[in-house]
């Protein structure tokens, strides 16, 4: 489970924002009724969801694209070249691009909480530290600080929780995260930290380390049937085979005459689906051109989260209403909140989940962009003045809690566009 996220300075994000999925202490007979929105981990109730708002351009997709980043480097800097540029940029002005960026993640594996933070250029790692929570103290895994002079037992300090961790120090270059290294090098703290990222925290509905479409409908074909049928879709059945597609492919050559190109065809299995509706249950349709976009995202978001749900993972998505009706959107979400302790985090413009009885305060984060155009995030939570008998989705069209575009449509203004003024 994740219980806080602090990010500074990647992309638009200027100074650190801070999302923090543990639940605040609201006694309200509205927020009381969503007890099933949150779970208990030791003396904390933590979120099963979070909605990120906010206008277009105003930073919502970069807090996505940031922590996607950081956890890739978990799972792929140890194999870096020297000649490595890191793919992310820090914030282009005020003199931003020059000062480290920088991740922490307070998280919890196999019931030990655990903050792990780095920090970094786009050249290489500056700072690395893992802490854990034994028996609810604080206590050093190890630190790692590379603006110290000398060799490796300089910049690094250890407990005694890593076998041989100099062994693993020696192997980490500044273009390396020592826990990636720790991990490939079979150090049992460092594959522990590498599972949660690759099973527990998963960052898209595809790619990244979610599992293959493949897998997903062998493990859950059933369940999605269901949630299909909820979801008031007409589909009653799936079948799937591989099937082997010729493809063409573009060849390159150097020789003493120069360079030379030519065109082979190669074969490659690729997973043909099938799908059968209730007007014709005898009839298949194929997935990939007889679906709307809107049926091929439902299926595809479905098999995803229902193993993520029945699994308790963390989900990250941008824009999660991307060709769903809001009411679908409204059942992914209640699908998180029916689960035993998975979570949620995803960015949104479905205004119709600005509702007190569909999700408590402390679930609505806002995204908004300051003059200097730096991204800023806070939740409605911190609106000590709202209460849960105003209208949430009301105030947040006009304004009053800033995160929307404020657009100058006067019918003079709108004329000049047309005129040509």
């Amino acid at each position: 489970m994740i219980l806080e996220v602090r990010l500074s300075n990647f992309f638009s994000i200027k100074d650190e924002i801070v999302l923090d999925l543990r639940a605040g202490n609201i006694q309200t007979k509205q927020a009381k009724e969503l007890k099933e929105h949150y779970f208990s981990h030791h003396k904390d109730n933590i979120l099963k969801s979070v909605a990120l708002y906010g206008a277009n351009a105003s930073g919502k997709s970069n807090i996505i694209k940031a922590i996607r980043f950081c956890c890739r480097m978990i799972f792929n800097s140890h194999t870096h070249n020297e000649n490595v540029l890191f793919n992310f940029q820090p914030f282009k002005f005020d003199g931003y691009q020059d000062k480290p960026s920088s991740f922490f993640i307070r998280f919890v594996s196999n019931e030990i909480e655990y903050e792990y933070s780095y920090s970094l250029t786009r050249s290489e790692i500056i700072t690395e530290e893992l802490y854990h929570y034994p028996n609810n103290r604080r206590a050093k895994i190890f630190t790692r600080d590379e603006r110290i002079e000398g060799e490796k037992k300089e910049k690094y300090t250890f407990s005694n929780i890593i076998k041989r961790p100099l062994d693993v120090a020696e192997n980490t270059s500044v273009k390396t995260l020592f826990i990636s290294r720790a991990s490939q090098m079979d150090r049992v703290i460092g594959k522990e930290l590498f599972n949660f990222f690759n099973e527990k925290f998963i960052l898209g509905y595809t790619g990244f380390n979610s599992h293959s479409l493949e897998r997903n409908l062998i493990e859950n074909k059933e369940f999605l049937l269901k949630a299909l049928q909820i979801a008031d879709s007409d589909i009653i059945d799936i079948a799937y085979r591989k099937e082997k597609m010729k493809l063409k492919s573009v060849k390159f050559s150097f020789d003493a005459s120069g360079d030379s190109v030519s065109n082979e065809d190669s074969e490659e299995e690729v997973l043909k689906i099938e799908t059968y509706h209730k007007s014709g249950p005898k009839v298949a349709f194929d997935f990939d051109t007889e679906e709307s976009a809107g049926t091929r995202k439902l299926f595809i978001s479905l098999l995803s989260i229902l193993d993520i749900v029945k699994n308790n993972k963390t989900l990250l998505i941008d824009e999660l209403e991307t060709s769903l009706h809001s009411k679908l959107v409204e059942f992914i979400i209640n699908l998180f909140h029916a689960s035993e302790k998975s979570q949620l985090i995803f960015t949104t413009h479905n205004t119709n989940l600005l509702d007190m009885k569909k999700l408590r305060r402390d679930q609505i984060f806002f995204v908004n962009k300051l003059e200097d155009a730096s991204s800023d995030l806070y939740s409605l939570f911190d609106y000590k003045d709202f209460r849960e008998n105003m209208d949430a989705e009301k105030g947040y069209l006009q304004g009053r809690f800033d995160a929307i575009p404020f657009i100058h449509e006067s019918k003079s203004s709108l004329k000049t566009i047309l005129d040509g003024e």
